[in-house]
């Protein structure tokens, strides 16, 4: 076979010096381009008399004959459709490239444990800590799945396939958790499977993978409802006193992002830097979100403003930089539950709930336009917003009875 750039060509032959001591020869096949050749063995042997040097191919009508050669015509396709797929793919094409593409070799170091160590090792320079806790999760769960279902410690990416995800769901949706873990439930197992699909995604984009096994899946998240304070809730909070320091600095950090909007870390990051002065009495916060970059430009709220004023002197915030005092955002979590408890708030209270708060009760429900709460939380896509946005449904009673005092 000859192309513009090279010359190919695949033959059998015997090697009869290596005959058998039933006298039986092995066959080899030879590989050769641009002159430079390979030989492999075909794992198959035979009596030299009935063998054929000039065809290549056995002697005979015989019916082990006519299977024998047969074997030797599909094996010949299977180099020569490497060959092809390797001028398709560009390569500067040698014959050892082409044995290697045949046999598999050429797959060999792309294994799934390499590909899932590979990923976390550049993301952990990325990605927050948190994040990557949920990679190491998902590393561990397919590596007891492999070993569960295939008595192995590791799998090509070759053999990635639709089956193979499905298989790995079943296994996590039957996975019995470790002592004090609650078993995952459909949300939480999709995540694992998405962020699968992210490190596969990644082997394509390598051309570790040729073709990607999730094409045909498709990820089903069952629908959650945001939890939010009502105004009630919030107003609770609000006219609540603590005695105990700790719970009246956690309270005042909890409403501070009920009318901010920021997510935990970046009111952990906020310093005097992004508070910027527009005109007087108008502060706005211009910070970045640590969760995706995006920009956030927030004016101060009234409530929000008191709240700094307040810790301006604050020994902690003034010894880190920072606008307010922090603490570990599970220890804040801890000490809401216990705030909750004594507002009589039923809600599993967390400091997220704020950020969604700030979306719905403060801004979205008070009429505040969709786009600009987008733009105030740091949403890139205004989808992702409008998951809030079926709260502004308690207020349609309102805004109707006001377009009918307007139409009378």
């Amino acid at each position: 076979m000859k192309t513009a750039n090279s010359t190919f060509g695949v033959i059998f032959y015997l090697r009869k010096y290596k005959a058998t001591n039933d006298g039986k020869t092995p066959i080899y096949a030879r590989i050769t381009v641009n002159g430079s050749r390979i030989d492999l063995s075909v794992k198959r042997t035979i009596d030299p008399d009935n063998w054929n040097a000039n065809k290549g191919m056995a002697r005979g009508s015989r019916e082990e004959v006519v299977k024998l050669n047969k074997y030797l015509e599909q094996y010949r396709s299977g180099i020569v459709e490497s060959y092809q797929e390797l001028l398709l793919q560009k390569k500067l094409i040698t014959a050892e490239l082409v044995k290697e593409k045949f046999t598999g070799e050429d797959q060999a170091e792309f294994t799934l444990c390499k590909l899932m160590e590979y990923h976390n090792a550049e993301q952990s320079q990325v990605l927050e800590q948190g994040t990557m806790k949920n990679y190491y999760t998902t590393q561990k769960y397919i590596k007891e799945f492999i070993a569960e279902r295939f008595k192995t410690s590791d799998k090509y990416l070759s053999e990635l396939s639709y089956k193979f995800i499905t298989d790995f769901e079943y296994f996590l949706r039957n996975r019995k958790p470790e002592k004090g873990q609650k078993p995952l439930n459909n949300n939480g197992l999709m995540k694992h499977i998405e962020r699968f699909c992210k490190m596969v995604n990644l082997a394509v984009r390598l051309e570790w993978l040729d073709r990607n096994p999730f094409h045909a899946y498709q990820l089903k998240f069952d629908k959650v409802e945001r939890e939010y304070l009502t105004k009630d809730e919030l107003a609770r909070i609000e006219k609540k006193k603590f005695n105990i320091v700790r719970l009246q600095v956690v309270k005042d950090l909890f409403i501070f992002s009920c009318y901010t909007g920021l997510a935990y870390i970046d009111v952990f990051n906020l310093t005097p830097a992004n508070l910027i002065e527009k005109s007087e009495n108008n502060i706005w916060i211009a910070t970045n979100r640590q969760k995706t970059n995006e920009p956030v430009r927030v004016p101060i709220l009234p409530k929000a403003l008191d709240i700094i004023e307040k810790y301006k002197g604050h020994p902690q915030a003034l010894a880190e930089g920072k606008v307010l005092p922090t603490l570990s955002n599970q220890k804040l979590n801890s000490y809401l539950k216990e705030i909750a408890d004594m507002c009589n708030i039923t809600k599993p209270l967390t400091f997220h709930i704020a950020r969604h708060t700030f979306a719905t009760t403060v801004t979205l429900t008070n009429g505040v336009p969709i786009e600009t709460v987008s733009k105030l939380l740091g949403h890139s896509k205004l989808t992702t917003t409008q998951i809030y946005a079926k709260v502004v449904e308690s207020k349609i009673n309102d805004d109707m009875a006001l377009l009918k005092t307007k139409l009378c």
